[in-house]
């Protein structure tokens, strides 16, 4: 039997904690019969490499990371180079079914249709994440019809504070609207109240049942990579 390992970042935030449980628990309904292990890569336990080594069989790593930044390429490639037989899909973002999340977001939280966008992605110096958030937000201009602007939350340049208030400067009669590209409610969520923004949504994962969307983005990105992991096992 193939085991699916949800690993995502960890978080000391209860509301976080709950919401990741929460979409694991509706990607092991979508797979009936499936073994889904959740794991983490930093801050929560058990970590990625823990639960690699305890899987029998073809074992497939989905990470719950919204770019390919250094938890994929180093935390995950290192725990999956262990076994031939696991291997690791690739980040859920980004992708179009998050573009449509995130304008969903933004629309619950009340954008209007004059209102700037700018897309809130966690810091990274990671290259390769960069790219992947850029990607992100043009994903999203496309969902909207609209620019969409870009800032980090966290350590780094091209702050969203910094970006909001740009927004503000070049466009002072638009309200300004952050779209929280975040998996879960947690402590960059909670920076992006303080950025002065008119509005803010909240993350891909709100509290409620996770979208059938975002559920079927995870089951997807196993079953892609799931041939790879027989492939190695044969």
């Amino acid at each position: 039997m193939t085991t699916l390992v949800a690993c995502s970042h960890g978080t000391r935030d209860r509301a976080g904690q709950a919401a990741i449980a929460g979409l694991v628990d509706a990607v092991a309904g979508a797979l009936p019969g499936l073994a889904v292990a959740p794991t983490f890569v930093d801050v929560q336990h058990p970590q990625v490499a823990e639960v690699v080594t305890d899987t029998g069989g073809p074992t497939v790593v989905v990470p719950l990371l919204l770019s390919s930044g250094y938890h994929v390429h180093v935390d995950i490639a290192a725990a999956v180079a262990e076994r031939e037989d696991v291997v690791a899909a690739p980040a859920l973002g980004p992708d179009p079914v998050l573009a449509g999340l995130l304008a969903k977001r933004l629309r619950q939280a009340g954008m209007g249709t004059s209102d700037r966008v700018v897309l809130a992605a966690a810091a990274s110096s990671d290259p390769l994440a960069r790219r992947d958030t850029e990607r992100a937000a043009a994903l999203l201009a496309t969902a909207l019809g609209r620019p969409v602007a870009l800032g980090h939350v966290g350590a780094g340049r091209d702050t969203v504070a910094a970006v909001v208030a740009e927004e503000r400067r070049r466009y002072p009669y638009a309200r300004v609207a952050v779209a929280s590209y975040l998996l879960a409610p947690g402590w960059f969520r909670d920076r992006l109240d303080e950025v002065g923004a008119d509005l803010v949504s909240a993350p891909l994962l709100d509290g409620a049942e996770p979208d059938a969307r975002l559920t079927g983005l995870v089951v997807r990105r196993f079953l892609d990579a799931r041939p790879q992991a027989y492939a190695h096992a044969a």
